[in-house]
């Protein structure tokens, strides 16, 4: 279930020295958002194994949470662009749903799916180009009192936020946040100081989770994960889709 990720592209970034700004978590290097904006503005499956170890944090009104990305999955564009993607949200055309994939990178947006959960990804790409990263799962590493009254069903702090649901309730994260700028208060992304494709731990990439049809086949291996960690989510292929709400249920 495992193949080689896309390479990344170098060279994109110019970060902070670690500790140099505040707020940086351990282990992070923060970056002015323009040069964040303009990493993200790479094809998705690019960027995926650079934001894998990066800390999404956001200071809400009730409290501050930060969550290590340690799993992503890429998301592209309509049938008729450049890179289509049938397991896609944005597969059908623009929506007012799902017009912030369409929007700057960076940006967030924020789905509701079965009734009762939010799910949480990324704008990646040019603007005006479809693409975004699902973050499906990552380790808290502050706010963990808050995190586990939002999530008072989870049995560890491993599983706070592993998934894609539980990491987007973790982080406080629902619908009205879709559209807002991820690297603006109230959030805040910083980078790994020490990026994954040269850490020991390694990055694996297989099929999406949960998604229907081809785009859950191994023709799509843009679901990518730091190799190991714990609360990486737990590899599902798709039920056949039996009605539109479940087909509008897939990720990204």
């Amino acid at each position: 279930m495992t193949s080689s990720p896309l390479p990344a592209q170098p060279g994109t970034v110019t970060a902070a020295q670690p500790g140099t700004e505040k707020g940086v978590q351990p282990g992070t290097v923060a970056g002015t958002a323009a040069s964040l904006r303009e990493l993200l503005s790479a094809d998705a499956r690019h960027v995926a194994p650079l934001i894998l170890g990066a800390v999404l944090t956001h200071d809400g009104r009730d409290g501050s949470v930060s969550v290590r990305i340690t799993e992503v999955e890429a998301y592209l564009g309509p049938h008729d662009s450049r890179h289509p993607d049938p397991g896609s949200h944005t597969f059908r055309g623009q929506t007012a749903r799902n017009a912030p994939m369409f929007g700057p990178a960076g940006h967030l947006y924020v789905y509701f799916t079965y009734g009762m959960h939010h799910c949480a990804n990324i704008v990646c790409g040019p603007e005006g180009v479809a693409s975004a990263l699902l973050l499906r799962a990552g380790e808290v590493v502050a706010g963990h009192e808050l995190a586990g009254a939002r999530r008072p069903t989870s049995k560890s702090d491993i599983d706070l936020a592993s998934g894609p649901a539980r990491l987007a309730t973790a982080l406080g994260l629902t619908t009205a946040d879709s559209g807002r700028d991820a690297l603006a208060p109230p959030f805040r992304l910083e980078l790994p100081a020490n990026p994954p494709e040269g850490a020991a731990v390694g990055i694996s990439s297989g099929p999406r989770v949960g998604v229907s049809g081809a785009g859950g086949s191994h023709d799509y291996p843009w679901r990518f994960w730091l190799s190991g960690d714990p609360t990486v989510s737990r590899y599902k292929p798709a039920k056949p889709a039996r009605t539109v709400k479940a087909r509008n249920a897939r990720g990204g």
